[in-house]
């Protein structure tokens, strides 16, 4: 009897905890629905076009924590795969060579060729670690963009440092995202529809994360990660996994690249230097090394805080002082790398690590305070 009695207590209380989660996810889906609409009408469509592109730096980071997150592989070139899928959508849609070819064909086949590029990357790195993969990979990621801005002789590819304008934006079906649509009788706007279609995209690469996180694969990564050797030595082939994780990382950097290109209309070299490597890396070790949220919230706060700081700094001044004594735009910088300092200082593990990062810090202060004993 008290069996039975235990049993059904706790088939109430998961019944509850079920009942709590679909009612937090519905909650979750109706505030993401209207939140475009908030932004937009007391911010301004400025700062909409800021969310929308927080979304892709979300997929950004998504995919770089695949590579330094999950499989502990420092890559400071990782914005090469997004200028690889930027490009090949500008080239395949825009008339530049007269092609037009239509998204769900351009997209995928940007994920493809920047997984290729991904794996290209990884097979001569695999001896590689720490500083050295990190320099490596930089070299990467400028050799790709230095291409980009130099293969407009003899034969015009990229335009060169001009850049490819007029690129289609992107159209699902017979409708194109560039203008309002109407679905019964109700009117979204163009930037509104940039981000529901960002939204499911980005949602659909956490959910694969999230998959491949508590695979095999996934469990592979984190061994690599923890102690290359040991895991070697448990029978996992290293080798592949690594490859896998540049080829899976890279590939959602191209579907990014992809977007960014249709929503832009505009793509030249500048937009993929070694700061975007740089500022994508950041979000990642700011929101927390391998726990999803954690580099989506750093995804977030990384692409807004530069903003608010651009934005904050003029009236601020003005506030205080009667005048602008320091450009808002250097000023920007200044409290931006002050915000990061202070984050690592008092948070070394990010915003929202997982919780075996957590527990490895805890545990390394622990042996700090023996050792001072």
């Amino acid at each position: 009897m008290m069996g039975f009695l235990a049993s059904f207590e706790a088939l109430r209380h998961d019944k509850r905890a079920a009942i709590a989660a679909i009612a937090a996810t519905v909650a979750m889906g109706i505030v993401l629905a209207v939140f475009p609409f908030i932004v937009g009408s007391a911010l301004g469509n400025s700062w909409l076009r800021i969310v929308d592109f927080a979304m892709l730096y979300i997929m950004l980071a998504l995919g770089l924590n695949i590579v330094v997150g999950f499989a502990g592989l420092l890559d400071m070139g990782y914005i090469a795969f997004y200028a690889v899928g930027a490009y090949l959508y500008a080239l395949l849609a825009s008339p530049h060579f007269g092609l037009h070819l239509p998204v769900w064909l351009i997209i995928p086949a940007g994920a493809v060729l920047a997984g290729i590029f991904g794996a290209l990357l990884g097979a001569p790195t695999l001896r590689l670690r720490g500083d050295y993969l990190a320099i490596v990979t930089l070299g990467f990621g400028e050799i790709v963009r230095i291409f980009l801005n130099n293969l407009n002789a003899p034969v015009n590819i990229t335009n060169g440092p001009q850049g490819i304008s007029g690129i289609d934006p992107i159209h699902l079906g017979g409708i194109t995202l560039a203008k309002p649509i109407s679905v019964l009788g109700f009117t979204i706007p163009s930037l509104h529809a940039y981000y529901y279609l960002f939204l499911v995209l980005a949602l659909g690469i956490v959910f694969v994360t999230i998959r491949l996180e508590n695979s095999r694969i996934g469990r592979a990564w984190v061994a690599i990660r923890e102690d290359e050797i040991a895991a070697k030595s448990c029978g996992i082939n290293t080798r592949n996994i690594k490859l896998l994780a540049f080829t899976m990382g890279a590939s959602f950097g191209g579907v990014a690249g992809g977007l960014f290109a249709g929503f832009q209309g505009f793509v030249s070299p500048e937009s993929f230097n070694l700061m975007e490597s740089v500022m994508v890396l950041c979000m990642v070790v700011l929101g927390g090394m391998g726990n999803i949220p954690g580099v989506i919230l750093g995804g977030i706060l990384l692409t807004v805080l530069p903003e608010v700081f651009r934005h904050g700094a003029g009236p601020v001044q003005m506030a205080l002082f009667g005048k602008i004594l320091l450009d808002p735009e250097a000023l920007r910088m200044l409290l931006f790398g002050l915000a990061l300092v202070v984050v690592m200082l008092y948070r070394p593990a990010g915003l929202w690590p997982s919780t075996t990062r957590r527990r490895e810090f805890k545990g390394e202060s622990t042996d700090v305070l023996k050792e001072g004993e």
